[in-house]
């Protein structure tokens, strides 16, 4: 009987290390656009998606933003759908600015938190470092995820890993 809170204990540690199933089906999941429209993540079914969950003030998701956007332009054509959701609490009311500052080529819209970690299979009882990004594959499934503290996305090599892994999604590029 005194080993019991032990092993409870563990049970709760280790289902907090636990990772997410990739790859796995994309759950469904609704961002709200300020227009009052939701856009259901499944309506780009057959395109490579990326779902980039954000705050609109923090500068690694502005930078996220920004190559996103150079990503979207540039890839758009072969197939590729970036969707953004703030995450904060206030989104209907600092969406709009966020756009304004930076012009998105894709939809940006909001969500509650506890949607983009449902979405994510993010543990509660960790914190959700963002941007927080799932990437889709063209038949509806999260091939690869990965959140802010992720190496994947550290600062000099997150653009390039981005394009490497996009890429591979959407095949060889017509000539």
């Amino acid at each position: 009987m005194r080993l019991l809170p032990i092993f409870a204990c563990l049970g709760v540690m280790a289902l907090a290390g636990r990772a997410a199933d990739v790859p796995r089906k994309a759950p469904d999941l609704a961002i709200h656009m300020n227009s009052g429209k939701d856009v259901p993540v499944s309506s780009y079914r057959g395109k490579v998606v990326c779902v980039a969950f954000i705050l609109t003030t923090c500068s690694h998701c502005q930078n996220t933003t920004r190559l996103l956007t150079r990503i979207q332009n540039d890839l758009g054509s072969r197939g590729l759908q970036v969707i953004e959701a703030s995450i904060e609490p206030n989104g209907n009311v600092t969406v709009p600015g966020f756009i304004q500052q930076f012009s998105p080529p894709f939809p940006v819209g909001y969500i509650d938190q506890p949607a983009a970690e449902a979405f994510l299979q993010h543990v509660p009882m960790k914190i959700l470092h963002v941007p927080g990004l799932a990437l889709i594959d063209r038949k509806g499934q999260i091939v690869a995820q990965f959140e802010g503290d992720d190496p994947f996305l550290m600062e000099g090599v997150q653009e390039k890993n981005l394009r490497e892994k996009i890429g591979k999604l959407l095949g060889p590029a017509k000539p």
